[in-house]
């Protein structure tokens, strides 16, 4: 990214703050990004506003089916918060940086912690469909991050520490919530791919060698440019299907919608009852 992309890139940020502002009912603190079959999380919140990513300067559009693809505003756990109906993905085509344009406007708007929520495959065998896994970690198998080019300072340092990008007491916290509603919750790695195919069996196994517990196609670039910001981030997956190299079998996008639904009111009570003690 040269010096001339680095102040386009500003200015187009500004644009976009700019006509957010225009229409901002509240001061969001929080930002959620609501994953494949998660959007109908956003039926919980109180929303006081609806911007079709459309309508908002340089926003890319949602092209995958269940991404409903418009930024609300309102209020979730009692807390103000601006919630994304859909992400975007590197398979889409879309570059690093318009992936993560989103959450930099956000963090201009004054958004200072970050909750993604993701569907993904199970690759560890103890987990099983429809649970649930807080992310503590994560391998970076995308090829790309946003953070490749001449670096701007406006947004944070040259060489960001990612020893934990996952906020521990946002973990600790989730956690809680989910032992107090007796929910079953893992931890543990998540292994981001470009997509959009799904994996083959040596590519499953080679990834759980490599210690990771699940794999999606998203999330990743979003923590990193939310971590080069300075935000604080919680990660959240929903385990869709389960991907044992010794009984694989095809998986359907209605097969993850599906499992997504189960995990909904889990999801729910989880990312609902943090904000709450927030």
């Amino acid at each position: 990214m040269s010096t001339n992309t680095i102040e386009q890139a500003r200015i187009q940020r500004a644009e976009a703050v700019s006509f957010i502002k225009e229409h901002l009912p509240i001061n969001p603190e929080y930002l959620l990004i609501l994953g494949t079959g998660l959007g109908e999380l956003a039926e919980e919140m109180t929303i006081e506003l609806e911007l079709p990513y459309k309508d908002i300067p340089h926003f890319p559009v949602s092209t995958v089916e269940s991404h409903t693809g418009k930024l609300l505003m309102g209020y979730l756990g009692g807390k103000p918060v601006m919630a994304m109906q859909g992400r975007f993905h590197y398979y889409e085509g879309y570059s690093m940086n318009q992936i993560v344009f989103p959450i930099r406007v956000a963090k201009m708007l004054g958004t200072q912690t970050l909750l993604v929520s993701n569907a993904c495959g199970g690759l560890n065998p103890n987990f099983e469909r429809g649970d649930i896994m807080l992310i503590n970690d994560h391998i970076n198998f995308l090829g790309d991050n946003p953070l490749i080019g001449a670096n701007d300072p406006d947004l944070g340092p040259r060489f960001p520490d990612m020893s934990q990008p996952y906020t521990k007491h946002l973990l600790v916290a989730a956690n809680q919530v989910a032992l107090d509603a007796g929910i079953k919750i893992h931890q543990g790695v998540y292994l981001a791919v470009s997509g959009p195919m799904l994996e083959t069996k040596a590519e499953y196994r080679y990834m759980r060698q490599l210690g990771a517990d699940v794999v999606g196609m998203s999330t990743v670039p979003e923590v990193i440019a939310a971590v080069h910001m300075g935000m604080k981030v919680l990660g959240i997956s929903v385990i869709t299907d389960e991907c044992f190299p010794d009984s694989l079998e095809p998986v359907s996008l209605n097969d993850v919608l599906n499992a997504a639904a189960i995990a909904k009111p889990q999801l729910t009570c989880i990312v609902v009852g943090m904000l709450e003690r927030l």
